[in-house]
C-alpha cells in the first residue's frame, strides 16, 4: 500500500475569491469550489492506495506528512504557490508529482521542480504512472497524446473533500469547445470536439453529492452547450432528476452566448433549475470580437440576448476583456455603459492576457510585443503580459482601475440591480439556505454591509428592494452581497497609495522599537520592514519571552495597519514559553481575518500546541525550504 497526498495550492485573492462575502456573510463557508480534478485523480488510483486530499484554501498543508509520494496540482494563477510547495517537499526528500492545467500548457517550467510531471487529461496517464511507480520505473514525463473517452472517467472521490466548507460542489459533463477564440487555452488542452459523460455517470455523481448534503452544484464545463444535442439530453435528464428528488439542488454553469438563440434550450435550463450561467461576452464592440475570432457573439444583439436569458429566470454572470488591438481608451466607457445597462453584477473584467500556446500568444510573440518576465496567470489584476497597440500601457492600467472603481459605487450597484430586475422578474434563485440561516445572512448583510455605508447606501438598497416583487428579493440581496464583496476587493487592491503605506509601516516599526526596546536589546524580539517600489511588508520575530503588552498593544497597532492598508505581515515564532501560548493563540485569532496577507513561520514544536485554525494563514516551513506566500 502506498500513501498519496494530493495538494491543491492556495489561490491568491482575486475577484473570484469573494472573500468579504465568505468571511462576513455566508455561514461556515471558506471558499467557493472544491478541487474536482484531485477528487477525480484519487478515484483513478489503485484500490489499495491510501489517498488524502489537502486543499490549502481551507486546510493547513502538513510540513512533515506521512506520505510516500505527494502530488501538487495548479492552474496558472496558482503556479507561484505550486512551485513553492514542490520545492519544499522535493527538498525534504519526498517523491513529488506536478500536474494541473498549467503543467499541461508549460511542462518545461516543472522539470526542475518535480520528480514526475503529468500533463493533459489524467484518465489514462495517471493509472499508467501508478503502475510504474509501484514497480519503481516511473518516468519523468507522462503526456496524454490521444483522446480520452469520458465514459472512462470514474466518479470523483467526493468523500475525500470537506464539502461543507465550500459554497458549492463541482461536477463535469463535457470537455472541449467548438469555437476558436484566439485568447483561449481550452481548445489547446481539450480540443474543439466536445466529449461527454453518459447520463448514468452524472446521476451517480449527483446521488453521491446529495447523500453528502450538497444543494448547490456547479457544472465546471467550459461550454456546457458545446454539443447542443447532448446538452439538451442532459438537461431533460436533470429536470426529471430534480422532479424525482424534490428540487433539492440548484445548478450553475458556463455556456456560450448562442444559448439565447434557442428557446428550447433556455426552457430546459429553467426546468433543470439552473439559477445562473457564466457567459464570455468579452466586448460589446463587434470589431473587437471579430479580431479575436469570437464570431459567435456577433450574430445577435448582445444586450437583447442577456435580457432574453433573464426572461427565463436565469441570472447572467459574464466575463469582459479590454485590450484588444481594436480597443482605445474609449473601450472602457463602452464596457461601463454595457455592464450598467445589462444589469450584470458578477462582471469579471480583465485586461487581455496572452496565455502560452494560444494563437494570440504566438501572434504577439511573432510581433515582438510580449513583455519579458511578465506573468500571465491572472487577468483580473491591473496588468498584462504584452504591449497594447492603440493605448499607452500605464494609461490603460489606470483606466482599468478607474472602470472597476466606477462600477463599485453604491449607486452603480443599485442601478445594475434595477436594470436587471426589469427583466429577471421570476428568478430560479430563491435562496439556498433554510429560513433561519437566511435570516442570519440578512442580519449580517445589513450589519456588515448596508449600515456601514451610511444613509446613502441604505437609501439605494431600499430603492432596489422597493422596485421589485418579493419573489425577487433573494436575488436582490445576493447581488448586493456580490457588489459589496467586489467593492471591498477593489478598495484594498486598486486604491493603494504605496508611498502612504510605506510611511505608515515605518512609523509602526519606529513606535514598536521605542516601546519594546528592552526586548529588542535582549534579542527576544525583532521588528523590521521590507520595502519595494510598490509594497511594504512588516517582519516580526519572537525568539523568547516578550512583554505581555506586546500581545495586546503592539498587535492592536499591527491590526489597524492591516485593516486600513494592503501591507503584508511575516510573523515568525521561533520560541514561545508555555505561559505565553494562550496569548499567542489570541494574537493569531485576531489576525486570522487578514490571513490572506499574513505569512506565518512557527517552530514545529509550537504548532501542535495551538488551538487556532492555521489554515487561514500562509504557512512557512523551516529555514532553507520556505512555503512563503505569493505576496513575499
Amino acid at each position: 500500500m502506498f500513501r498519496l497526498l494530493l495538494i491543491n495550492p492556495r489561490f491568491p485573492e482575486s475577484f473570484w475569491s469573494f472573500r468579504w462575502a465568505l468571511e462576513k456573510i455566508l455561514p461556515g463557508k471558506l471558499t467557493l469550489n472544491p478541487p474536482l480534478g484531485l477528487a477525480t485523480l484519487a478515484a483513478l488510483c489503485p484500490p489499495n492506495w491510501q489517498v488524502q486530499i489537502i486543499d490549502e484554501n481551507i486546510d493547513t498543508v502538513p510540513l512533515y506528512p506521512q506520505a510516500d509520494l505527494i502530488g501538487v496540482c495548479g492552474m496558472a494563477v496558482q503556479f507561484r504557490r505550486q512551485r513553492e510547495l514542490l520545492n519544499y517537499y522535493h527538498g525534504r526528500g519526498y517523491y513529488v508529482i506536478a500536474g494541473g492545467s498549467y503543467a499541461s500548457l508549460c511542462p518545461e517550467r516543472y522539470h526542475e521542480l518535480a520528480d514526475t510531471v503529468v500533463t493533459g487529461e489524467a484518465e489514462y496517464t495517471w493509472p499508467r504512472f501508478c503502475r510504474d511507480f509501484e514497480q519503481s520505473v516511473a518516468r519523468r514525463l507522462y503526456r496524454e497524446m490521444g483522446i480520452v473517452d469520458l465514459v472512462d472517467s470514474p466518479p470523483p472521490r467526493f468523500d475525500l473533500l470537506k464539502l461543507d466548507r465550500y459554497a458549492t460542489a463541482s461536477i463535469q459533463f463535457s470537455r472541449g469547445c467548438p469555437y476558436r477564440c484566439d485568447f483561449c487555452d481550452i481548445i489547446v488542452m481539450f480540443g474543439r470536439r466536445p466529449r461527454t459523460k453518459n447520463l448514468a455517470q452524472i446521476g451517480q455523481e449527483l446521488d453521491h453529492l446529495r447523500s453528502l448534503g450538497v444543494h448547490n452544484v456547479f457544472f465546471v464545463d467550459d461550454n456546457l452547450i458545446g454539443n447542443k444535442r447532448k446538452a439538451k439530453e442532459l438537461l431533460r435528464y436533470l429536470a426529471d432528476y430534480q422532479q424525482q428528488h424534490g428540487y433539492v439542488i440548484r445548478f450553475g454553469t458556463q455556456a456560450s452566448l448562442n444559448l439565447a438563440e434557442d428557446a428550447e434550450l433556455l426552457r430546459l435550463f429553467r426546468e433543470a433549475r439552473f439559477s445562473w450561467i457564466f457567459i464570455g461576452i468579452e466586448s460589446p464592440d463587434a470589431a473587437s470580437l471579430r479580431e479575436i475570432n469570437k464570431i459567435q457573439n456577433t450574430r445577435q444583439d448582445i444586450l437583447a440576448a442577456v435580457h432574453k436569458i433573464y426572461g427565463y429566470g436565469i441570472d447572467v454572470f459574464a466575463g469582459f476583456i479590454v485590450g484588444f488591438d481594436n480597443d482605445t481608451l474609449e473601450a472602457f466607457d463602452r464596457q461601463y455603459h454595457f455592464i450598467k445597462a445589462s444589469g450584470i453584477q458578477v462582471a469579471m473584467i480583465g485586461l487581455l492576457t496572452a496565455l502560452p500556446r494560444t494563437p494570440l500568444y504566438e501572434r504577439l510573440k511573432h510581433e515582438g510585443r510580449l513583455i519579458e518576465g511578465a506573468e500571465c496567470a491572472d487577468n483580473t489584476k491591473p496588468g498584462t503580459n504584452f504591449l497594447p497597440k492603440r493605448m499607452d500601457y500605464d494609461t490603460m492600467v489606470q483606466a482599468y482601475k478607474a472602470l472597476y472603481r466606477r462600477l463599485a459605487c453604491d449607486c452603480d450597484i443599485a442601478r445594475r440591480i434595477r436594470n436587471k430586475t426589469c427583466y429577471l422578474t421570476n428568478p430560479v434563485y430563491q435562496g439556498e439556505y433554510p429560513l433561519r440561516q437566511r435570516l442570519e445572512i440578512l442580519a449580517k448583510f445589513l450589519a456588515c454591509g448596508v449600515f456601514p455605508g451610511g444613509p446613502m447606501r441604505l437609501w439605494w438598497f431600499v430603492r432596489t428592494v422597493a422596485g421589485c416583487s418579493s419573489r425577487v428579493w433573494p436575488q436582490v440581496v445576493s447581488d448586493w452581497i456580490t457588489g459589496l464583496a467586489m467593492r471591498d476587493y477593489i478598495k484594498r487592491y486598486f486604491g493603494v497609495d504605496s508611498a502612504r503605506e510605506r510611511r505608515m509601516a515605518q512609523a509602526t516599526i519606529a513606535l514598536m522599537r521605542r516601546t519594546y526596546a528592552a526586548c529588542l536589546r535582549r534579542g527576544d524580539l525583532d521588528v523590521s520592514v521590507r520595502l519595494t517600489e510598490t509594497a511594504a511588508r512588516l517582519v516580526v520575530t519572537l525568539r523568547g519571552t516578550v512583554d505581555q503588552r506586546f500581545f495586546t498593544h503592539a498587535v492592536h497597532r499591527i491590526e489597524r495597519l492591516l485593516r486600513g492598508t494592503a501591507i503584508t505581515l511575516l510573523l515568525r515564532i521561533d520560541e514561545c514559553s508555555e505561559k505565553q501560548l494562550h496569548y499567542l493563540d489570541v494574537l493569531l485569532q485576531r489576525l486570522s481575518c487578514y490571513g490572506e496577507r499574513v505569512s506565518l513561520h512557527l517552530n514545529h514544536k509550537i504548532q501542535p500546541l495551538l488551538k487556532t485554525d492555521l489554515s487561514v494563514f500562509h504557512m512557512i516551513a523551516d529555514e532553507g525550504f520556505t512555503l512563503t506566500s505569493a505576496t513575499s
